[in-house]
């Protein structure tokens, strides 16, 4: 099985990045509404280009096939730890994978390299297009959260960087349940934390395999397609596919409407 989540492009919305861009959350009532809550994949919001720059910076030429060769491996050690019951926490998961890949492709990793690489994780902010789209969903009265295999620092470190102190609610990191998704072990964090019926929450994913397990699981799912991939063969689709999180506000908006 292979993934890749490739360079994105983002739309500039840089008039909400400021904390004062988090109005309070409508104080409708709950029951009103259809959808209750969000769940988010760490990469809808969080834009891992930085990973990519810093890559051809410290490999020129090279650093293109070593991030593909990386997230590949990354996403697959995940997968088959996660199989064979010797759950890593993601930080772990990315090094194996790391020091795995740039061997595959002869490149001298040293340890200030490693290191670099590694740290950029602790440096992501959000998708140009995240903050906005955020505050609509929170202004609307949604519940937010991540539920991802990223571990909690790479989480916390691009709230900070991204300035969204306040707009989610605890993260459901994997390391919860010691699996990595697709494990419905994973997605079910979403009912035990909320209390909620899986139609009262969206699940939103940034790859195809995330968002075809997600729907398996039963979550009404929205995949952010920013690189338009084609939808994986895996017995499940989407309920909605859009380019950025705009595309996911008008779906939740749709479904509410509908309701």
């Amino acid at each position: 099985m292979r993934t890749r989540r490739r360079e994105f492009l983002g739309a500039v919305v840089a008039a909400w990045a400021a904390p004062s861009a988090w109005a309070r959350p409508n104080p409708a009532p709950a029951a009103s509404r259809r959808i209750k809550a969000v769940l988010f994949d760490g990469f809808p919001v969080i834009d891992p280009r930085p990973v990519a720059k810093r890559a051809e910076e410290l490999f020129p030429g090279s650093g293109t096939a070593l991030m593909d060769a990386w997230r590949t491996r990354q996403f697959e050690y995940a997968w088959l730890r996660t199989l064979s019951g010797s759950y890593v926490d993601f930080g772990r998961v990315t090094e194996d994978a790391l020091v795995f890949a740039a061997r595959q492709q002869r490149l001298e990793l040293t340890a200030e390299k490693k290191a670099a690489l590694l740290h950029a994780f602790l440096e992501l902010g959000a998708w140009p297009d995240a903050p906005a789209a955020l505050a609509r969903l929170r202004t609307a009265g949604l519940r937010l959260a991540f539920l991802s295999n990223l571990t909690s620092a790479m989480l916390d470190a691009a709230v900070a960087n991204a300035r969204l102190a306040g707009v989610f609610e605890p993260h459901l990191s994997t390391d919860r349940v010691g699996a990595f998704k697709p494990d419905p072990r994973a997605y079910r964090m979403g009912l035990d934390a909320f209390g909620l019926a899986r139609e009262e929450m969206v699940f939103v994913a940034s790859a195809g395999w995330d968002a075809a397990g997600a729907r398996q699981f039963g979550y009404p799912t929205f995949w952010v397609n920013r690189t338009g991939q084609a939808v994986e063969e895996l017995g499940a689709t989407p309920d909605g596919i859009g380019p950025d999180l705009s595309s996911l506000v008008e779906f939740v908006e749709r479904i509410e409407t509908a309701s």
